[in-house]
């Protein structure tokens, strides 16, 4: 028996409460478990096949190790690439006001959404999700990525909404 968990801030009782009803949607006769604790709230559920279902999980580091795609999960992020972009923004990433400077020294404000992880992998899966949606990103650092123009963070402010 496997048990799958999933730690979040107490704080978003709405996400908590959509992330169990989600397990209950992939595994109908489970009963998702939540535990606080600290601040924090452990949403989880046991089950045998977990490992069928996420066959990247594996021992070590999830940077240390390879994170791939099946192509039937590929299949599925193909028709709800704005669902897997929001659980990795809720996961890994923010949406926040950020600044800039003119040549004359004012500053002008504008929202984006930034996401960081060490994998590699997994920021080629964010990147290809967001090319899929024609959404443009750049790469400010290593192990991140930056959704800046107006019309990318609008497409993604429909979908990834706030944790609440």
């Amino acid at each position: 028996m496997f048990t799958l968990q999933i730690i979040n801030d107490q704080r978003y009782t709405q996400l908590n409460q959509e992330i169990a009803d989600t397990i209950r949607r992939v595994k109908p006769t489970a009963s998702p478990c939540l535990r606080g604790g600290g601040g924090a709230v452990r949403i989880e559920a046991r089950w045998k096949h977990w490992p069928c279902l996420f066959p990247q999980h594996g021992p070590g580091r999830k940077h240390l190790r390879k994170i791939e795609l099946e192509e039937w999960q590929r299949e599925i992020v193909a028709m709800y690439p704005e669902k897997l972009l929001r659980g990795l923004f809720h996961s890994d990433g923010c949406r926040f006001v950020n600044w800039a400077s003119k040549p004359d020294g004012r500053r002008y404000y504008y929202p984006r959404y930034m996401f960081s992880n060490e994998s590699e992998d997994i920021l080629g899966i964010l990147t290809e999700a967001l090319d899929l949606l024609g959404i443009a990103w750049r790469r400010p650092r290593r192990n991140a990525i930056a959704v800046s123009r107006k019309a990318g963070v609008e497409r993604l402010d429909t979908f990834v909404g706030a944790k609440g």
